[in-house]
């Protein structure tokens, strides 16, 4: 059993917000997470970071990593107006090109790992440099404005996948989440949902 499993969410913002405004790379090097492997930035450090510190182990199912919360990482860029905006989409959870998806999304891994949140929201100065944590939020999806989209999203999603089959699956699909391959650009054929930017700037009131 995970060392932190039992951690609420509550306890794990607090935890976290003792972050804010640090460099994440000497948690890093404490923690011994890798920035960089064989040469190559390790994309997930700074998440793994947080896991760590909190006392999660790194999760790659489809179940939240927390007792009753799902810790994710989004990062920020500094727009030229001085505002902050996310740099990328937010992976949510993989599909599995051999299973169905659950049809009622209320029942599906992606809403599992979306209804409690605690998001970790990190700014770069650039690759493996400072890497500053800027904000700690906690995320209800039941009581937020885009349940309705985000649900309407994975049913067109998962009526695609268990009706035309896995390579029905195109990024163009949905409006605040999508079904796009993992590690695009180096031969990978897995694919996972993401939320798009668009939806993680509602999530973040930016």
């Amino acid at each position: 059993m995970k060392k932190g499993y039992f951690l609420s969410r509550e306890a794990a913002v607090k935890r976290l917000k003792l972050l804010i405004g640090k460099d994440l790379r000497p948690l890093a090097a404490k923690h011994k997470v890798n920035i960089f492997k064989n040469g190559h930035l390790n994309k997930g450090w700074a998440g793994d970071t947080l896991e760590r510190y909190l006392g999660l182990e790194k999760n790659n199912n489809q179940a939240p990593n927390g007792m009753y919360f799902e810790l994710k990482q989004i990062s920020l860029k500094k727009l030229k107006n001085g505002s902050m905006a996310p740099k990328e989409t937010m992976q949510i959870t993989m599909i599995n090109p051999k299973e169905k998806l659950e049809k009622d999304f209320f029942k599906s891994h992606v809403y599992k790992k979306m209804k409690s949140l605690v998001i970790c929201a990190i700014l770069y100065t650039s690759p493996g440099g400072e890497t500053k944590l800027y904000r700690v939020d906690d995320f209800d999806l039941d009581k937020h404005e885009t349940l309705e989209q985000l649900k309407s999203d994975y049913e067109l999603i998962s009526n695609s996948l268990n009706k035309k089959g896995f390579s029905s699956l195109k990024s163009e699909m949905g409006k605040y989440i999508q079904p796009r391959t993992k590690g695009a650009g180096h031969g990978s054929k897995s694919r996972a949902f993401y939320a798009r930017t668009v939806c993680l700037k509602k999530i973040l009131g930016l």
